[in-house]
């Protein structure tokens, strides 16, 4: 089997989450420079084998779509051209942040360190990735 790659995608940052190869454990990787992603992605995709690529699907309360779906659409479109044989999956991405400080605070980080967004991206990554593992 391959890994499972997913992605809390951002416009400053992107938040990277990775299963193992049984796609088992939702595991936090890093977090990158969104406009350094693709290029990571490419690197990161002739080091390993990755099946599939889900991607946080941003909405409101009301379930329509947020405004950051804009620039994901975007991205998704060059990923398309870039990468055609990889699928992609979207999961819902509602509330992940917030989930994510909490187990911040859960797993007793300091104040200073809760402050730190690329982390807080990575956890929203590695959530998403669990919900989708768990739905699918």
């Amino acid at each position: 089997m391959a890994r499972i790659l997913a992605l809390d995608f951002g416009t400053k940052r992107t938040g990277i989450a990775v299963t193992d190869e049984l796609q088992i454990i939702a595991s936090g990787l890093t977090t990158v420079a969104t406009k350094d992603l693709m290029a990571f992605l490419k690197t990161y995709f002739e080091k390993e084998k990755v099946e599939l690529m889900v991607v946080g699907e941003p909405t409101q309360k009301d379930g329509s779509a947020s405004q950051s779906e804009v620039y994901i659409q975007s991205f998704l479109e060059e990923f398309a051209k870039q990468f055609p044989q990889m699928p992609v999956k979207r999961e819902d991405e509602r509330f992940t942040s917030k989930m994510a400080f909490q187990t911040m605070i859960d797993s007793g980080l300091k104040k200073k360190q809760r402050r730190n967004k690329a982390l807080v991206d990575e956890i929203s990554a590695t959530i998403i990735l669990q919900n989708y593992l768990y739905n699918a």
